[in-house]
């Protein structure tokens, strides 16, 4: 396995993974399906901050960051989005994605990255807590999916 910045080909299988996230799970709460023009947008406009991990010509997984809130006084915090396919999930590709990504985040002189994970996420709050990040807050029903309210649950990792 490999991880590597995203290119616009990357997209089709991208696209693949995260829609059924969207559409079966409460791990995101979007509910608007991702399309190729949209992440191949995203992948150009983020440039070093969008990472995949890749095995034999598979994307399995990706990462990203983006500013965690506008203005210049959250300049250097990010948020960042990961979702792995579901065969990358328990191999290790996860943990290489968020280093890759935290290495990216520090070299363009970020102090803290956030992770905004869905309480319903047992294992997401569990593999941010692997990797480093500490839960700092517990939103509740700031999200709405399925006819019913979320509750968010912050994390941070200082760079």
């Amino acid at each position: 396995m490999i991880v590597r910045r995203a290119v616009a080909g990357d997209a089709a299988q991208i696209v693949a993974f995260w829609n059924p996230v969207i559409e079966q799970t409460t791990v995101t709460f979007s509910t608007e399906l991702k399309i190729e023009a949209g992440v191949r947008a995203d992948i150009a406009a983020r440039g070093d901050a969008f990472v995949v991990a890749e095995e034999g010509g598979s994307v399995l997984g990706f990462a990203t960051f983006f500013a965690f809130r506008s203005g210049p006084g959250y300049a250097r915090t990010v948020e960042h989005t990961i979702i792995l396919a579901p065969e990358a999930r328990g191999k290790g590709a996860g943990r290489a994605l968020m280093a890759a990504l935290c290495e990216t985040a520090r070299g363009q002189g970020m102090h803290s990255m956030i992770a905004g994970v869905s309480a319903e996420n047992d294992a997401g709050v569990a593999f941010h807590a692997a990797v480093g990040f500490a839960e700092v807050s517990r939103v509740p029903e700031v999200g709405r999916k399925f006819d019913r309210w979320l509750d968010l649950v912050l994390m941070q990792k200082f760079l």
